[in-house]
């Protein structure tokens, strides 16, 4: 998938910013992965042979948006997952720009938090580009055929767990249960850039 480059011009000069990948949009049909979790073993959707939709966010280990909503994301997973809609976290930064994640950096990460969930690395970054992520975190639930139902954010308050108004992601799912479409099906994730490789 090429990038649409994306350009600032000031005076003389144009900078680039981010390049911008096209991705799913609500209704599109998913790819697959095989991607490697911080246990060593390779997972991919078709691992979870009892799913009835997916809750894939796309997260990391060194932006503060992330961090804020680990435990929510924790808990996510333990109230959905034994209902059919695991939580599969994927991390698509470059390490070389961000160390601390690293393969290494989630696999601690994983263990001091006491992830409940898979951690995947996308190091080639091609499952971020193929969903058109943006954001750490960036969710994209999907049902069982894999047709993107929501895209977006978790809720509407990164910062303070208890003044969250609108849980956009656990309405989505609980949509998605009831056998209805998602009511809205997108929002603006809120966090910090995807750091693309160079």
């Amino acid at each position: 998938m090429k990038p649409i480059l994306l350009f600032l011009i000031t005076g003389m000069f144009a900078f680039t910013v981010q390049p911008a990948y096209a991705g799913y949009e609500v209704g599109d049909v998913a790819t697959d992965f095989n991607l490697k979790n911080v246990d060593g073993s390779m997972l991919s959707l078709k691992s979870f042979e009892d799913a009835k939709g997916y809750i894939v966010i796309f997260t990391c280990n060194h932006c503060p948006f992330s961090k804020m909503y680990e435990d929510r994301i924790i808990a996510l997973h333990n109230t959905y997952a034994p209902k059919g809609f695991p939580v599969v976290a994927i991390n698509p930064n470059d390490p070389e720009q961000f160390p601390e994640d690293s393969f290494e950096g989630m696999q601690q990460r994983s263990k001091d938090k006491q992830f409940t969930f898979p951690y995947l690395f996308d190091e080639t970054q091609e499952i971020a580009k193929a969903y058109g992520a943006v954001r750490t975190p960036h969710v994209f639930l999907l049902t069982q055929s894999l047709k993107v139902s929501y895209i977006g954010a978790i809720d509407d308050n990164a910062r303070n767990a208890a003044d969250v108004e609108k849980k956009y992601l656990e309405n989505s799912v609980q949509a998605l249960m009831n056998g209805k479409d998602p009511d809205p099906n997108f929002t603006k994730a809120i966090g910090c850039s995807i750091k693309w490789r160079k």
